[in-house]
């Protein structure tokens, strides 16, 4: 079973990691300890939605494209876990349950770009 705090830590720390920041530069930003930034990264904590929006507005991205790639993440697990179950596909092609979110954007598009107007 995939956890949410998982995948929502990997996205968080794939976003940081591509802007080039530090846990502690993001940290101070958002107003929330180091420590505590480290373990949402790694799974380990369940954080507040104020403290999720925090964390965007430190990284300046908006939290409906965290959740959206969080959710997409975890439809992919869902059907990688779907495939294990039915034995459609062999345990050792899972590796370590993990995901690759390499396709995070960097920026989500502005109304007016999604629109065309």
């Amino acid at each position: 079973m995939v956890l949410l705090r998982h995948l929502l830590g990997d996205v968080l720390r794939r976003l940081r990691q591509r802007q080039g920041r530090t846990l502690r530069e993001v940290s101070a930003e958002a107003r929330v300890s180091l420590g505590y930034l480290s373990e949402v990264e790694r799974g380990q904590k369940e954080a507040s939605s104020e403290l999720l929006s925090s964390i965007c507005g430190a990284l300046g991205v908006p939290l409906s494209q965290v959740l959206r790639e969080v959710a997409d993440q975890l439809a992919l697990a869902e059907l990688q876990e779907a495939a294990l179950l039915s034995g459609s596909v062999p345990a050792e092609s899972v590796s370590d349950g993990r995901l690759d979110i390499d396709q995070v954007p960097d920026r989500v598009p502005d109304v007016v770009d999604m629109v065309g107007v």
